[in-house]
C-alpha cells in the first residue's frame, strides 16, 4: 500500500518488524522503516528503494502508486544498502530510466552490483543542481559524512519538502511509532540513539548541513528512516543543532558501571545516592547488561559521567572498555568525567580508563580517582563523597 502524502507524491516505503539487530549492531524492539516516496508530476521520480529484505514488498508499493506510469529517474541520496538494494532490479525492469545522484554514489554503484550496466543511465548532480520534474523540483544539497561520503539530500521548493537521506532518522517502524512526528510519543530518545551511533562523529558536516538548511524555508522533513516531521520544525532541528555541536542536551551526570561481582556497583549506588541528595540529575546504568548503544546515548545526553569498573587482567573490565571504545570513535568531548576503579590485589582500571579518556576532546577529568579495595569500606567515604562534590562544583 501507498499514502497520498500531497496531491503528486506519495509515500510508498516498508516497515520491517524481523530486522534483529539494525546494521548488525543496534537492537531495534519497535522495528525499522525504510522511507522511500514517489514524485508523480510532468516526470515521475522515485526518491530511494529499501533493504532487499523487504524489497517485494515495496515493488509492490511502487507499482501500485505508478498507476501503470513508467518512472523518468530515481534519485539515490544515499547508497547504504537499506535504501540502495533495489537499484539492480529497477534498472531492469524500466530500461528508460535514468539514476540521479553525486559522482561518488554513482562511482559506489557498481561496487555493489557486480556487471551492473550504468552507460547512459546516470546523471551526476552537485550542489545546486535542480531535478525538474514540473511543478516540483528537486534542488540537491550535498551532504558528505552525514554519514557517508557519497550523500546528498534534496530540497523541493513546491512545498517546502526536505528530503534528509539519514539525517533526522531514527529507530523504530512507523506502525509502531507513528507516521508522523506528531504521533511520536518521544521522538527525541530512539532519534538520539540512532543520531549519536550512527551519525553522531560527523557533527561538523551535519552542523554544515544545518547551515545550508537555514536559508531554505523548511516546512516539512523526510528522512529515511523514522517519521516524517511536519510540525514544531524548529525543536528536532534545535536538537541536532544540540547534537552536532556535542553539547551537552541535560545537565546531570550519567553513571555507567562495569562490576565483576557487585562491589563495583555498590560504589556506584552510593555516588548515585550522594549526588541526587544534592539535586542532581542523575541516570545509573549496568553496562554488562544495557543496551551499549543506549549507553552511548546518555553518555552524550548529559553533562557530566562517572566511570566507575573493575580491573580485569591487568588492565579494564572489558564491557568499560568496550564503552569507552564506542565513546572514542563517536567522537564523545566537552564533558566532565570522574573515576572509580576496583582491585583486589592491583588496581589498573583508572589507568586504563584515563588513557582511553585522554583521546577524547575537551574531556575533564576530575580528582580524586576513587580506588576501591574488593569492597567499599568506611575509610571510602571520604574520598567518595569528595569525588561527589568535585563533579557537581565543576558542572556547576
Amino acid at each position: 500500500m501507498f499514502r497520498q502524502l500531497s496531491g503528486k507524491v506519495r509515500y510508498i516505503g516498508v516497515d520491517d518488524l524481523d530486522c534483529d539487530l539494525f546494521e548488525s549492531q543496534y537492537i531495534v524492539p519497535e522495528g525499522i522503516s525504510y522511507n522511500s516516496y514517489l514524485v508523480s508530476d510532468v516526470r515521475t521520480a522515485v526518491l530511494d528503494t529499501v533493504d532487499a529484505r523487504k524489497g517485494e514488498e515495496w515493488l509492490n508499493n511502487l507499482e501500485e502508486a505508478l498507476e501503470g506510469r513508467t518512472p523518468d529517474y530515481l534519485v539515490v541520496h544515499h547508497m547504504e544498502p537499506d535504501h540502495s538494494a533495489m537499484i539492480a532490479e529497477l534498472i531492469e525492469r524500466y530500461r528508460e530510466m535514468k539514476i540521479v545522484a553525486s559522482a561518488k554514489a554513482i562511482q559506489m554503484m557498481s561496487q555493489f552490483f557486480e556487471g551492473i550496466s550504468l552507460d547512459g543511465r546516470t546523471v551526476a548532480v552537485k550542489e545546486g543542481d535542480v531535478l525538474d520534474l514540473g511543478s516540483h523540483r528537486l534542488e540537491f544539497i550535498a551532504a558528505p559524512m552525514v554519514h557517508w561520503p557519497e550523500v546528498v539530500v534534496s530540497y523541493d521548493a513546491a512545498d517546502g519538502t526536505l528530503y534528509s537521506a539519514d539525517a533526522f532518522g531514527k529507530f523504530g517502524a512507523l506502525g509502531k511509532c507513528g507516521f508522523y512526528g506528531r504521533d511520536d510519543d518521544d521522538w527525541a530518545c530512539e532519534a538520539r540513539r540512532y543520531y549519536f551511533n550512527i551519525v553522531g562523529k560527523y557533527g561538523v558536516q551535519v552542523k554544515t548541513l544545518l547551515g545550508k538548511l537555514l536559508r531554505k524555508s523548511v516546512k516539512s522533513i523526510r528522512p529515511l528512516h523514522g517519521p516524517l516531521l511536519e510540525d514544531d520544525l524548529e525543536s528536532y532541528i534545535s536538537l541536532y543543532d544540540t547534537w552536532s555541536s556535542y553539547r551537552p542536551e541535560t545537565e546531570g551526570v550519567f553513571i555507567a558501571c562495569a562490576s565483576i561481582h557487585g562491589g563495583t556497583m555498590e560504589v556506584a549506588r552510593k555516588i548515585e545516592e550522594i549526588l541526587r541528595s544534592k539535586g542532581v540529575r542523575t541516570s545509573l546504568s549496568d553496562i554488562c547488561r544495557s543496551d551499549v548503544a543506549e549507553n552511548v546515548e546518555d553518555a552524550f545526553k548529559y553533562s557530566g559521567m562517572i566511570l566507575a569498573a573493575s580491573s580485569y587482567d591487568g588492565g579494564l573490565f572489558t564491557p568499560m572498555h568496550e564503552f569507552l571504545h564506542r565513546l572514542q570513535i563517536k567522537g564523545y568531548s566537552n564533558r566532565t568525567v570522574g573515576l572509580v576503579e576496583n582491585g583486589s590485589w592491583a588496581p589498573s582500571a583508572g589507568r586504563v580508563m584515563k588513557e582511553m579518556l585522554g583521546t577524547m576532546k575537551n574531556v575533564n577529568v576530575i580528582e580524586p580517582l576513587v580506588t576501591i579495595r574488593s569492597r567499599m569500606k568506611e575509610q571510602d567515604m571520604a574520598s567518595i563523597r569528595e569525588l561527589a562534590e568535585n563533579i557537581v562544583a565543576a558542572l556547576r
